[in-house]
């Protein structure tokens, strides 16, 4: 699944996790493919089917 890094820079950012996301937008690219890093979303407590959808809270 392709999720958007922008979703995941929005969630991060709403929570007030400004240093996660800098280090996502630093080190991940634009369509972040979640088999190859889906352990670090994981990590990042983010539910990746809203992501995909983008309707992600």
């Amino acid at each position: 699944m392709i999720v958007s890094k922008a979703a995941v820079l929005t969630v991060l950012r709403e929570r007030g996790q400004q240093a996660r996301a800098d280090f996502v937008d630093r080190e991940l690219p634009e369509e972040i493919d979640t088999d190859r890093h889906g352990g670090l979303l994981a990590t990042l407590h983010l539910d990746l089917a809203e992501l995909a959808r983008g309707t992600a809270s």
